[in-house]
């Protein structure tokens, strides 16, 4: 599989995710953001289970909890709670500080080299969401925009311990999502009966709306999106996320009648630019992939 078939299904998953803001605010009960990342992620990830027929072992118990907590049981919440608290194109515009995040992370944790063509995509990124961010009627509201950067610090961690530790030679991609999914739901599953509670009523739409969130954003989001990390090189999913922005400032203008002005379209060009240009100069860095992948999947480090 070469590189730009698996940098488009990889930004299936991003792009997915652009529209939790606008099912979160014109479908899901208010109020309820735990419980929303839970049914997204639980369910979803027992049904991987099921299909991979594969359990963690040994390590891979401790790895797929923490990985589970960073990448879906603290991020589901948080980003619920921003959706609820700002609108959509600036509830995932904040999206756009994870290139950063993933770049000194990686430099961290993985000593991968910081090149000047990354930086430059991931800053220019950045200052494109910024202007999403500053549109006339963006309410920058403190607590959720607190939100919205906690969960893409809590992401963009998980990126770069989901790249380091690869996947098992004999696990597959959906069954490896499962353990993700279902740790993250198993760790949500108490807080959210404790702190929240569970709606007096779920009507059609909510029904529709958790639906939607648990297949197409959680079950097969996930499993493109841990099989990208592994194959692509370090910046290229942080960059990848910022499609998701896009995609939820689009919806929130013809679904939900947000406004739209010069000064954010002119942020989404710079994002599409930042993304081109960084996945250009970005080169993939062998990582930890599972021994069972095939020569044919493997992406050209030169690509």
């Amino acid at each position: 599989m070469n590189r730009l078939t698996v940098l488009m299904l990889t930004a299936i998953a991003p792009m997915s995710w652009g529209t939790t803001y606008v099912v979160t605010t014109e479908l899901l009960p208010v109020g309820h953001p735990l419980l929303a990342g839970l049914l997204r992620s639980l369910p979803a990830g027992l049904i991987a289970l099921a299909i991979g027929r594969t359990r963690p072992s040994g390590w891979w118990w401790v790895k797929s909890l923490v990985l589970g907590i960073l990448n879906i049981g603290a991020f589901f919440p948080l980003l619920f709670l921003a959706a609820e608290r700002l609108p959509g194109g600036v509830a995932a515009a904040v999206a756009g500080a994870q290139p950063l995040i993933v770049l000194a992370l990686g430099a961290l944790v993985l000593r991968d080299r910081i090149r000047p063509g990354s930086a430059i995509a991931a800053l220019a990124g950045a200052a494109g969401v910024g202007l999403v961010v500053l549109g006339p009627d963006a309410a920058l509201d403190a607590l959720g925009i607190l939100a919205a950067l906690g969960g893409v610090a809590s992401t963009g961690l998980g990126i770069i311990l989901t790249k380091r530790w690869g996947r098992p030679a004999d696990v597959g991609p959906v069954a490896y999502a499962g353990w993700q999914l279902t740790a993250g739901g198993l760790f949500l599953l108490p807080l959210t009966l404790s702190v929240e509670g569970l709606p007096s009523h779920i009507d059609g739409d909510a029904a529709l709306g958790y639906l939607w969130l648990g297949t197409v954003g959680g079950l097969i989001a996930y499993t493109l999106w841990f099989r990208g990390i592994q194959l692509l090189s370090v910046v290229a999913p942080g960059l990848l996320a910022l499609l998701s922005p896009v995609v939820a400032t689009v919806l929130g203008v013809v679904i939900a009648g947000e406004s739209f002005s010069s000064a954010q379209a002119l942020g989404i060009g710079v994002v599409v630019a930042a993304l081109v240009g960084g996945q250009l100069v970005a080169r993939p860095r062998r990582s930890a992939e599972p021994a069972s992948t095939s020569t044919a999947e493997r992406v050209d480090a030169r690509a």
